[in-house]
C-alpha cells in the first residue's frame, strides 16, 4: 500500500487530497495544529488507511512522530508539504511587517518543509517516490501586501527545484493550486466574498495527474494540468 504524508490536512486542499488518495487505496498520515478538526477529518477517511497526528510542523518532535506514524502504515511514497501560514490578516506592507510574524511565516512555509523532506528523503529514494510542495501564484507575482507569504513561497519554489536537481531519480514538484475557497484564502481577503472561488477538490485532479504521469520535476500550475485530465 502506498503511503502519503500530507501536512495541513484537517481541511482545504490537504483533506481533499487525502480523500482522493484513500479512494485510490492509499494510506495517509495527516497532521494539523488543531486537534479536533483533524480528528473530524480523519473520521471521514477509511479506517486502517489513516493516521492523524496533531501538532505544529515547526516542532521537530511532531515531525518525527508524523514520519513514524506514516512508516507504520507502509512505505512512504509521497510527501505533500501543504501546511502554510499566511501571516497577519489583513496582510501588512513589508515596511510594516512584524519581525516575529515574518519569522513564523518562514518557519512554517520554508523551514518546516525542508526539515520534513530531510526526514523522508531516504524513504522517497527507496520507493522512487514523489515530493509535492504546495506553492502559490504569490511566489511569482508581486502583489502588494503579500511580501511575507509570497517571498516564503518563492523560497519554497527554489528549494523544490534544487532538491529536484540533487535527486533526479525522484519526481519533485512545486504546485500552484490556484485560488480556492478556503479559510486561509478568506483570511487573505478579510470581509470579502470569496464564494466565487472553486472548492479545493477542483485542484485535486492536478495532483493525481502528477502522481499518475510523473512529468519532469519542476513548477506546475493546477489550471494547466487539469484540462488534460478532463480531455
Amino acid at each position: 500500500m502506498n503511503v502519503a504524508i500530507i501536512t495541513g490536512a484537517s481541511q482545504g486542499l490537504g483533506l481533499a487530497t487525502a480523500r482522493a488518495l484513500t479512494r485510490r487505496g492509499w494510506a495517509v498520515a495527516i497532521d494539523a495544529r488543531r486537534e479536533e478538526p483533524l480528528r473530524q477529518a480523519a473520521a471521514e477517511l477509511p479506517s486502517g488507511q489513516v493516521a492523524a497526528v496533531p501538532g505544529d510542523v515547526t516542532d521537530p518532535g511532531h515531525r518525527a512522530a508524523l514520519v513514524a506514524a506514516a512508516r507504520a502504515l507502509g512505505p512512504v511514497t509521497l510527501l505533500m508539504n501543504n501546511a502554510s501560514a499566511l501571516g497577519p490578516s489583513p496582510q501588512p506592507a513589508l515596511a510594516d511587517y512584524p519581525a516575529a510574524e515574518l519569522a513564523r511565516v518562514y518557519a512554517v512555509n520554508v523551514l518546516a518543509p525542508v526539515a520534513l523532506t530531510q526526514l523522508v528523503t531516504g524513504d522517497l529514494l527507496a520507493t522512487g517516490g514523489t515530493l509535492i510542495n504546495v506553492s502559490s501564484d504569490a511566489a511569482v507575482e508581486p502583489y502588494p501586501g503579500w511580501g511575507g507569504y509570497g517571498s516564503a513561497k518563492a523560497a519554497l519554489d527554489q528549494i523544490t527545484v534544487i532538491f529536484a536537481a540533487e535527486h533526479p531519480e525522484l519526481a519533485v514538484y512545486a504546485l500552484d493550486p490556484g485560488d480556492m475557497r478556503t479559510e486561509m484564502h478568506q483570511l487573505a481577503f478579510p470581509g470579502e466574498d470569496i464564494s466565487d472561488r472553486p472548492e479545493p477538490d477542483a485542484s485535486v485532479p492536478a495532483i493525481e495527474r502528477l502522481l499518475d504521469e510523473r512529468p519532469p520535476s519542476g513548477r506546475y500550475r493546477a489550471s494547466r494540468l487539469i484540462p488534460a485530465v478532463a480531455s
